[in-house]
């Protein structure tokens, strides 16, 4: 399969130290198997820090997610198990992601913060937490690449 890593940069070296923690899925490497959804990602990415949008792409052998090769979750759409795993890797105190060296499921939008203190807060149960935090465009996917065992695995084209 052929993934794309939409950024304001081109990525010659995956270094998963760089990743910003907290993310949907945990500090790591993201991609999605959808070409104009990492072109969308690497516009904001410009508009955001400046620079020039660029997709980078990648080989994989998707038989590696299914063969024991590598540790693997999968969420095929939006539920409340996807939202707990979501909030936990987004807490500061947890880190699930190293359960797993690829994870594919939604993506949650933007306004994750301010629906994660309303659930801490008991102001919105689960089920409205999942709601809220639905991606506004609808349903779009991503892989997760989280250890240097599955980094291993992505070829640059």
């Amino acid at each position: 399969m052929i993934l794309y890593h939409g950024s304001n940069v081109e990525i010659n070296n995956i270094e998963l130290l760089k990743s910003k923690p907290f993310k949907d899925f945990g500090r790591g490497f993201y991609l999605s198997a959808d070409l104009q959804q990492a072109e969308q990602m690497a516009s904001l990415r410009t508009m955001a820090l400046g620079g020039t949008p660029i997709v980078t792409s990648f080989s994989f052998d998707e038989r590696k997610l299914s063969d024991g090769t590598l540790r693997y979750l999968s969420f095929d759409s939006y539920s409340e198990e996807w939202a707990k795993f979501v909030f936990k890797n987004r807490e500061e105190s947890e880190f699930l992601q190293d359960e797993y060296d690829v994870i594919y499921g939604p993506i949650a939008n933007d306004k994750i913060g301010l629906q994660m203190q309303k659930l801490t807060e008991g102001s919105i149960d689960m089920g409205e937490f999942l709601h809220r935090i639905k991606y506004f465009k609808g349903i779009t996917f991503q892989y997760f690449f989280g250890t240097e065992r599955s980094i291993s695995h992505l070829s640059k084209l």
